[in-house]
């Protein structure tokens, strides 16, 4: 049966770069953009589920390629990008995806640990960025899909790292807007709610996070990874050229 969801023309052969694209949110991303016929390369540090999505993809008969990388190191990071940009060219699409919401109590949290948290959650967009944007600067045009996060919006507690990273993000993506935007550069900023990922399901979601969701949101039903990967779709396609710095949530309609 032929898919209800859009076909975007202009990301056919479209080089893409996402992080965190081995699993949950990052996966779908890097499936429903191969789907598109992009070019897609991707980084995650779970190396062996990483080369068999890539291998599975590539057996379809999508053009995809997989770097086992540490997004926190920054020069390894931008090593890789270059090797996308090799293979695929330089890329027209940015999904910083990559996240770590792990939970810390205010009172105990290290140095050591809240330089983690911005590293994984913030630090690493800016320098994706910063490797793509020479290749977008030529193309004359270019898409920077950031991801925040509702976690500061509704004041969840036990991540202050991570909230003020995300939050962070916001405020980077409008600032980068207006530095590119004269070349033709989108920055926006892609804000996910309560996504049914793998690890969700299995470890997380119970009858009181049900009842929560079925509470906080809107709409009926769950919000899944491919929900948030059709929004990255539309802004990295040409269909969203007049459109940057902005937040675009997809969460179901829930209350923040």
């Amino acid at each position: 049966m032929p898919s209800s969801f859009a076909t975007y023309p202009s990301l056919a052969g479209m080089p893409v770069v996402v992080s965190g694209g081995a699993s949950g949110i990052g996966e779908a991303i890097v499936r429903e953009f191969a789907a598109q016929g992009s070019k897609v390369g991707f980084v995650d540090l779970m190396a062996e589920r990483g080369a068999a999505l890539a291998a599975e993809l590539g057996a379809a008969g999508r053009t995809v390629k997989f770097a086992a990388t540490d997004i926190t190191d920054t020069d390894a990071y931008q090593a890789a990008i270059r090797d996308f940009e090799a293979a695929h060219g330089p890329a027209l699409a940015l999904v910083n995806n990559a996240a770590n919401d792990r939970r810390m109590e205010r009172q105990s949290v290290t140095p050591e640990q809240w330089d983690w948290s911005i590293g994984v959650n913030l630090k690493h967009s800016f320098f994706a960025a910063q490797a793509v944007v020479p290749g977008m600067i030529r193309a004359g045009k270019g898409s920077i899909i950031n991801f925040g996060s509702l976690s500061w919006m509704i004041m969840l507690g036990n991540l202050p790292a991570y909230t003020a990273a995300k939050a962070a993000m916001h405020g980077m993506s409008r600032s980068l807007a207006r530095d590119w935007g004269q070349h033709g550069i989108r920055v926006n900023t892609l804000v996910p709610g309560w996504i049914m990922t793998e690890k969700q399901l299995t470890t997380i979601v119970g009858d009181a996070e049900n009842t929560m969701i079925d509470a906080g949101q809107a709409l009926r039903g769950r919000v899944y990874p491919a929900d948030v990967a059709r929004m990255a779709l539309f802004l990295a396609a040409d269909d969203s050229q007049m459109i940057s710095a902005q937040d675009f949530i997809v969460d179901g309609g829930w209350a923040h």
